[in-house]
Protein backbone atom coordinates (compact mmCIF):
# COMPACT_ATOMS: atom_id res chain seq x y z
CA UNK A 1 0.00 0.00 0.00
CA UNK A 2 1.32 3.37 -0.98
CA UNK A 3 1.49 6.25 1.50
CA UNK A 4 -0.74 9.08 0.44
CA UNK A 5 -2.22 11.99 2.39
CA UNK A 6 -5.66 10.39 2.10
CA UNK A 7 -4.42 7.14 3.64
CA UNK A 8 -2.64 9.02 6.44
CA UNK A 9 -5.80 10.96 7.24
CA UNK A 10 -7.86 7.77 7.25
CA UNK A 11 -5.47 6.00 9.64
CA UNK A 12 -5.30 9.04 11.92
CA UNK A 13 -9.08 9.31 11.96
CA UNK A 14 -9.42 5.62 12.77
CA UNK A 15 -6.83 5.91 15.57
CA UNK A 16 -8.60 8.95 17.02
CA UNK A 17 -11.96 7.14 16.98
CA UNK A 18 -10.39 4.16 18.73
CA UNK A 19 -8.91 6.40 21.43
CA UNK A 20 -12.23 8.20 21.95
CA UNK A 21 -14.11 4.89 22.19
CA UNK A 22 -11.69 3.64 24.84
CA UNK A 23 -12.03 6.88 26.81
CA UNK A 24 -15.83 6.74 26.54
CA UNK A 25 -15.89 3.18 27.87
CA UNK A 26 -13.76 4.16 30.86
CA UNK A 27 -15.85 7.26 31.62
CA UNK A 28 -19.15 5.38 31.36
CA UNK A 29 -17.83 2.62 33.61
CA UNK A 30 -16.83 5.23 36.21
CA UNK A 31 -20.21 7.00 35.95
CA UNK A 32 -22.07 3.73 36.42
CA UNK A 33 -20.03 2.84 39.47
CA UNK A 34 -20.52 6.31 40.97
CA UNK A 35 -24.29 6.05 40.43
CA UNK A 36 -24.42 2.65 42.12
CA UNK A 37 -22.44 3.94 45.10
CA UNK A 38 -24.71 6.99 45.37
CA UNK A 39 -27.81 4.80 45.30
CA UNK A 40 -26.46 2.52 48.04
CA UNK A 41 -25.52 5.53 50.18
CA UNK A 42 -29.03 6.94 49.72
CA UNK A 43 -30.66 3.66 50.75
CA UNK A 44 -28.39 3.34 53.80
CA UNK A 45 -29.06 6.95 54.84
CA UNK A 46 -32.79 6.45 54.44
CA UNK A 47 -32.62 3.31 56.56
CA UNK A 48 -30.63 5.03 59.31
CA UNK A 49 -32.69 8.22 59.49
CA UNK A 50 -36.12 6.87 58.60
CA UNK A 51 -36.65 9.76 56.20
CA UNK A 52 -36.75 9.68 52.44
CA UNK A 53 -34.49 11.79 50.25
CA UNK A 54 -37.12 14.50 49.79
CA UNK A 55 -37.45 14.92 53.55
CA UNK A 56 -33.68 15.01 53.95
CA UNK A 57 -33.26 17.87 51.46
CA UNK A 58 -36.14 19.87 52.94
CA UNK A 59 -38.96 19.02 50.53
CA UNK A 60 -40.85 16.81 52.97
CA UNK A 61 -43.67 19.32 53.54
CA UNK A 62 -44.17 19.53 49.80
CA UNK A 63 -44.73 15.78 49.55
CA UNK A 64 -46.77 15.53 52.75
CA UNK A 65 -48.81 18.64 51.96
CA UNK A 66 -49.69 17.49 48.47
CA UNK A 67 -51.43 14.43 49.88
CA UNK A 68 -53.40 16.26 52.60
CA UNK A 69 -54.29 19.56 50.88
CA UNK A 70 -57.01 20.18 48.37
CA UNK A 71 -56.15 21.67 45.01
CA UNK A 72 -57.74 25.05 45.86
CA UNK A 73 -55.62 25.65 48.98
CA UNK A 74 -52.42 23.93 47.88
CA UNK A 75 -50.13 27.03 47.90
CA UNK A 76 -51.21 27.85 51.48
CA UNK A 77 -50.79 24.39 53.02
CA UNK A 78 -47.14 24.85 53.86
Amino acid sequence: MERTPANDAWFQGKAARSIHEDQLKKVELFNGRAAMIGFVIGVITEGLTGQGILHQIGLGPLVDGYVTCSVQTLPFCF
